[in-house]
């Protein structure tokens, strides 16, 4: 890259963030002018107009913004370049951005985040909750925790699995005292099922472990279809009929007795739990720190 390029990407970042060339003009020490003909020239070889100029502020045009998001990226990954470089590259420290499923998220891994944070003062952490598969090279994304199978996983890419989790059937004791408790897959799919609802409306069938030790959905007459594991679990606890849920969710119920497993021999594995990050990002200090701790999680 020629030294020009990266010497107008700075004047024009920093015009972005102050607002004005007179104000990033100070903050750089130089002078308005310096400011305003570096930003031109970025313009000129781009091609494209990245700013809107007026007497009382800047305004980014699209072609702008999009210059913008790229430029800070491009300056982010050399600040971590150098962290690796750092005499004090051992310790970790800087902003470090997870991305977590919503639910396991909060009663799984925000847990194993508290005493992490509390050993790494000089981190900070940007914890993002949400269950659809996040791009971390779109959304800047240090590691992310993801449910489901990682098929064509770019290269890009590394992974670590965590485990899978553990699928049980359960009710409430107040449910279980009214309908008495199944003891065969036969008398089980006579209760009245509560399950999740996919995006297409339909309920999720239950997971069996077929007779050939192979994975098996069956379809189940539901009483209620729920497009929250939360709610579901809810439903299960107030005694609206019978649920299959992931063990590492109903934990605390367990333990409250607001819920009880069902024919505990039939617990099929889930859908597995993995760990993935940029692997040019992987000899940060601060990743590879979050990386072992989250290793350490129990799924079960």
């Amino acid at each position: 890259m020629h030294d020009q390029r990266l010497k107008d990407i700075v004047p024009f970042v920093v015009s972005v963030e102050c607002g004005s060339f007179t104000a990033a003009a100070e903050r750089l020490q130089v002078t308005g002018s310096a400011i305003s003909k570096s930003v031109t020239r970025l313009e000129n070889r781009l091609g494209s107009r990245l700013l809107e100029r007026s007497t009382r502020r800047l305004q980014l045009t699209d072609a702008g913004n999009a210059y913008y998001q790229t430029c800070m990226r491009i300056m982010e990954e050399l600040a971590e370049a150098e962290s690796v470089l750092a005499a004090q590259r051992t310790i970790p420290s800087g902003r470090i951005r997870l991305s977590v499923p919503n639910t396991f998220g909060r009663l799984a891994v925000m847990p194993a985040l508290i005493p992490f944070c509390q050993q790494h003062p000089e981190l900070t952490l940007s914890l993002t909750f949400s269950d659809r598969f996040v791009d971390l090279f779109e959304e800047g994304i240090d590691v992310a925790v993801r449910i489901g199978n990682n098929v064509d996983l770019p290269a890009a890419l590394g992974s670590r699995p965590m485990g899978r989790e553990r699928l049980v059937f359960c009710a409430s004791p107040s449910y279980l005292q009214r309908h008495g408790t199944p003891q065969t897959i036969e008398q089980l799919l006579q209760h009245p099922a509560i399950v999740y609802e996919k995006a297409d409306g339909s309920g999720k069938p239950w997971l069996f472990t077929g007779a050939d030790g192979h994975p098996e959905w069956r379809n189940v007459a539901h009483r209620m279809s729920l497009g929250e594991v939360d709610a579901q679990l809810q439903a299960a606890c107030a005694g609206l009929g019978i649920a299959q849920m992931p063990t590492w969710l109903i934990r605390e119920a367990l333990e409250r007795d607001e819920l009880r497993i069902i024919l505990p021999q039939l617990q099929p594995e889930g859908l597995p739990l993995t760990l993935i990050w940029p692997r040019r990002k992987q000899l940060l200090p601060k990743v590879d720190a979050l990386l072992l701790a989250l290793e350490g999680l129990r799924i079960h």
